[in-house]
């Protein structure tokens, strides 16, 4: 078994697969659920890969790690999806080192999503690393690197505009209704799944549409009566499904069902509808798209709006970027001051032996320190060390220059 060292930013990489180069099937193939990604988490651990996490979302799937090579990171990925690893390898983008650091900082600054500013991946990070720490896949690195990354992210949001406006996969559902639809508030609209997809969209739905002629299904039941009481809405079992299909004129699916929920037969002859999918995989049977009485809109084809606003946000990319590159700077400097931890503790426990040798304490026996506190001097030292580190590397000398310091630390 082989561990890898944190601190060897050549070992960290990304493998993933996006929007970009494959449609929504083919990334349902690799969408990972939670007792995948815990068995993806359990066989790491065997295998000596102990800190990584993976991202995986309607647009992405992504796993992130330290390994000897991407490759152990994909067949570890694959060996719990649908899609095959000589298929991922052909759609897949593989990068390393600084270029990894990189690439994570863009997509949680939504440099990266579909739809340019989309800040909604940000939890999902937060909750790709929750779940990793959670089953003991993380360490030092990830975590200040995590930190690092929603610092950055926060700092983009609050000095530009790049997620001005609301655009996201959710409101561009609504977005598609409201330039589509006549009549609204006498169209009964029907949402699948109230996860956090589901959820944002029904907000988007009340605040934008104006309507709470809206009900609500989910597996779980409570999830679904819960955000209806919340919002003033109907709420329906699962086992009302077809007659709810039946009955609305507007559908929305936002599950993450591995089956299609809503079938060919739910539709056939029961009027004109519009559905839109925005699950990974596709919810809706694709042999509905063939009935003349429905309209089916994907996630991928609701990503594609482009508007005023994508442009305002394009020109502060720029920004984006210099905010970015600052953040990389400071991780480096810390990742470049923690390889240098061994070297500064063994001064410090150094100095604290010099400290209570009965050579010193009869050299200093008639000094009054301007600082009393004997620990507090020495962390003052070492804070000094730390410092000069960073601006010039030499180790050895700094060592041999805070012993002298310590020593020579009296009243003036």
């Amino acid at each position: 078994m082989t561990a890898y060292r944190a601190t060897d930013i050549s070992k960290f990489y990304i493998a993933g697969i996006n929007y970009k180069k494959s449609n929504a099937t083919t990334r349902g193939q690799f969408a990972i659920s939670s007792d995948q990604y815990a068995a993806i988490l359990e066989k790491a651990a065997v295998t000596g890969l102990n800190e990584l996490f993976i991202l995986s979302t309607c647009n992405r799937t992504e796993i992130y790690g330290f390994a000897e090579s991407a490759q152990q990171l994909i067949e570890l990925l694959c060996s719990e999806t649908i899609g095959t690893i000589d298929e991922f390898n052909h759609l897949a983008y593989i990068k390393h080192g600084k270029a990894a650091l990189q690439h994570l900082f863009d997509v949680s600054a939504g440099l990266d999503s579909q739809i340019l500013g989309d800040y909604e991946i940000v939890g999902q990070i937060k909750a790709a690393v929750k779940f990793s720490k959670e089953h003991d896949a993380t360490g030092t690195f990830l975590e200040r690197l995590i930190n690092s990354v929603l610092q950055c992210s926060k700092a983009i949001k609050n000095e530009t505009s790049i997620s001005g406006g609301t655009v996201s996969v959710s409101f561009a559902a609504v977005q598609y209704i409201r330039e589509n639809v006549q009549d609204i508030l006498n169209k009964k609209i029907l949402l699948i799944g109230t996860g956090k997809i589901g959820r944002n969209t029904c907000k988007n739905l009340v605040d934008y549409l104006n309507t709470k002629n809206i009900t609500l299904i989910n597996r779980t039941e409570e999830k679904a009566t819960d955000l209806a009481s919340e919002l003033g809405l109907q709420s329906a079992p699962i086992t009302e499904l077809a007659d709810q299909i039946a009955d609305a004129d507007i559908i929305l699916a936002a599950t993450n069902a591995t089956d299609p929920t809503i079938l060919h037969s739910h539709l056939e002859g029961k009027g004109k509808k519009l559905i839109i999918d925005l699950s990974i995989p596709y919810n809706v049977e694709a042999a509905a798209s063939e009935l003349k009485n429905v309209t089916l809109v994907s996630i991928d084809e609701l990503s594609k709006i482009n508007d005023e606003t994508l442009a305002k946000r394009k020109a502060e990319v720029p920004k984006a970027k210099a905010i970015i590159a600052e953040h990389i700077a400071e991780f480096y400097e810390w990742l470049a001051m923690r390889r240098h931890a061994p070297m500064l503790k063994a001064v410090k426990t150094k100095l604290k032996e010099i400290h209570t040798s009965p050579l010193f304490s009869n050299h200093t026996s008639t000094v009054t320190f301007a600082i009393s506190d004997p620990d507090e001097r020495i962390q003052r030292v070492i804070n000094g060390m730390a410092s000069k580190i960073r601006l010039q590397n030499q180790g050895g000398c700094h060592y041999i220059e805070a012993i002298n310091e310590f020593i020579a630390m009296e009243a003036s």
